[in-house]
Parts: structure tokens; sequence; C-alpha cells
């Protein structure tokens, strides 16, 4: 089977299910900057994580290929795709609490940074943060779910924990931010 097909030089491509759409299409952009952070995801992933950030992170990698199905196809077809849950979000729930048990409480903003581990679960999240701005707009006049949106928006959260976590981990300190005071 060969990789390219030929059918999207023309700058659209196809949704699951056929329906042709633009390349420029805000529900492209979406599960684009989904795939985009998945990739980021698997290069934080080959920075020596913790046992327990290799589990996680694995897991994020499978949810955020099924978040990029959920995304390509309208919420009201009825194709037999798995799609982001309810239970999805729990399980992002319980690793954020399961990371926090081990952290010390924030008192200050955490400049981002530290192994090269935690600064890039950093970026993801920050790409995460995009994938979740792009779906907002994209809810406006597409039909995705709205478990899409809170989805995206706990696993932010759960990048965050994790930085923190693999820094942690890595025994590296993190650098509070600790304004000026004028």
């Amino acid at each position: 089977m060969k990789i390219y097909t030929k059918k999207g030089d023309s700058g659209d491509t196809s949704l699951y299910g056929g329906e042709r759409v633009s390349k420029s299409s805000s529900r492209i952009e979406v599960y684009g900057t989904v795939d985009e952070l998945n990739s980021f995801v698997g290069l934080a992933a080959s920075y020596g994580l913790s046992e327990k950030g290799k589990k996680y992170l694995r897991k994020v990698q499978e949810l955020l290929l099924v978040l990029g199905a959920d995304l390509a196809t309208p919420a009201s077809k009825k194709n037999r795709i798995n799609r982001i849950s309810d239970e999805n979000i729990q399980f992002l729930e319980n690793v954020i609490d399961d990371l926090d048990e081990n952290l010390e409480p924030l008192k200050n903003f955490i400049i981002p940074g530290g192994s090269q581990a935690g600064a890039t679960l950093h970026v993801a999240r920050t790409i995460c943060r995009r994938a979740e701005r792009s779906a907002v707009k994209c809810k406006k006049t597409e039909d995705i779910s709205e478990l899409t949106l809170k989805f995206l928006n706990r696993l932010s959260d759960l990048f965050f924990m994790m930085a923190r976590y693999e820094n942690k981990e890595a025994d590296c300190r993190e650098e509070t931010w600790k304004p000026d005071k004028q």
C-alpha cells in the first residue's frame, strides 16, 4: 500500500466516513494540532521518563489517537469508532490525583523547564492548550463532542502535573516565579 493517494493535492481531505473538506477547515486544524501534540508526547517519552511516566504517557498517546478519530468524525455520525468518553476523562483525573500525591503544593507560578522530559512536557501542555482553544473555536461551527473540550482541558492539566513529577523524579528543582514588587 502506498502512503500517498494524491487525493489531497488540491487542498482538501476526507473526514472519517468520506466527506471531503478543505485542509484549512477548523476541524482539520484541531485534529492536526492533536496529531502534533501526540508527536511531541512521543518526543517527551524518549527522554528517560520514570516508569510511572512511561506507563501514563503510553495510554495518553493511545487516547490522543482516539481523540483524533473523534474529531475527524462529526459527533452526530454513528460511525463505529471509539470516541472520547467520561471514563477517559476520569482516567486523566485519576492520573493527576496520583501524581499530585507525590508533589509539594504550589505556592508560586512555575517557570517551565527542568529536565528534558519535564521541559518537553511543559511544551506538550502549551500545544494541548492551543488544541483546546482551536476546539472551542471549531465547536462554534462544527459538530464536535463536548467531551473533546473537557478532555483537552484535563489533558493540559495532566501534562503540567507530569512535568512537575518528572522534574522531581529527575531531581531537578522547579524554578518558581517571584515577581518583583515595585
